[in-house]
């Protein structure tokens, strides 16, 4: 079996590392390549990672069986109308981007009008440290035919009942509360160091969140956001979808979007390991930014 990505990110190498560098035959296009400020930095992931870098997606896209796209959330729609002409025939399209089910569903339309198979993947926890076992939920009717091919790369899949996007809607959903838990925990944070009272307000916690280590967890949303919050905007931007389609308001989950962005710009050094990381000392290290 002939492997293709589009994109190779944090995702699409945690994938490929997981399953071990080098061990299928894969092809993988990143539009980072046709920028000559990443291009070198992308040349060298497909070397380590030991996958044939393409100089285009049709390259890419020749001879897979089984393409896996992770690209930003905000790309993915037009990703696979991009690559739908290029797949061949019967090959799955496997959509792990973190997307609306409308968005969903409309790639899908188009990979499935050029003959080739569409498949709603939801990751559903970081890929790191879990790497290719990070918990995934697929749906559409091309699921029971691609689960034995991505088990056995190994992925770890469950299938959910449903159409294409059934998926996508309990990550949509679910993000909801993760993300925004860590942008209510930003804006806390910050809220409490501006204020000078994270010695009294935050013992008080202990309270109502009794065994909660509210620093360690703070820290860690901070790390989050600072590293991966341009993309995870983009994802919280397909939630705000998500909602509007069920005939929901988003005001908090907009607020989410703005939370995310802004900490993916300040510029503090994001922690190495948060668990050894002040949470108190990190707010105010961002707070001025926030301020600006």
């Amino acid at each position: 079996m002939k492997l293709a990505f589009i994109g190779m990110g944090e995702a699409g190498s945690a994938l490929i590392t997981g399953w071990g560098a080098g061990r299928f035959e894969t092809a993988a296009y990143d539009r980072k390549t046709d920028d000559p400020a990443t291009r070198e930095e992308m040349q060298d992931r497909y070397k380590a990672l030991k996958i044939k870098g393409a100089g285009s997606l049709s390259e890419a896209l020749a001879e897979a069986d089984l393409v896996i796209s992770v690209v930003t959330a905000d790309q993915a729609n037009a990703v696979a109308e991009a690559a739908a002409p290029h797949l061949n025939q019967g090959a799955f399209f496997c959509d792990l981007n973190s997307c609306a089910p409308s968005a969903k569903q409309k790639s899908a339309l188009a990979v499935e009008a050029a003959g080739a198979r569409y498949v709603d993947v939801a990751v559903m926890a970081p890929v790191h440290p879990a790497l290719n076992a990070v918990p995934c939920l697929i749906s559409g009717p091309r699921a029971e035919a691609v689960k034995p091919l991505l088990d056995a790369l190994p992925m770890t899949t469950r299938i959910v009942t449903g159409d294409v996007g059934r998926a996508s809607t309990i990550k949509m959903v679910r993000s909801v509360l993760i993300k925004g838990l860590e942008a209510l925990t930003a804006e806390f944070m910050l809220a409490v160091s501006a204020a000078d009272v994270a010695d009294e307000v935050l013992p008080s916690l202990e309270l109502n969140y009794p065994g909660f280590d509210w620093d360690a967890q703070a820290t860690y949303n901070f790390e989050r956001a600072m590293v991966h919050g341009v993309r995870r905007a983009a994802e919280m931007e397909e939630v705000c979808k998500t909602l509007r389609d069920l005939g929901l308001p988003d005001v908090v989950t907009q607020g989410t979007v703005q939370w995310e962005r802004w900490l993916a710009a300040v510029p503090v050094a994001a922690p190495e390991d948060p668990k050894d990381t002040d949470a108190r000392a990190l707010a105010a290290a961002i707070l001025p930014h926030i301020r600006d």
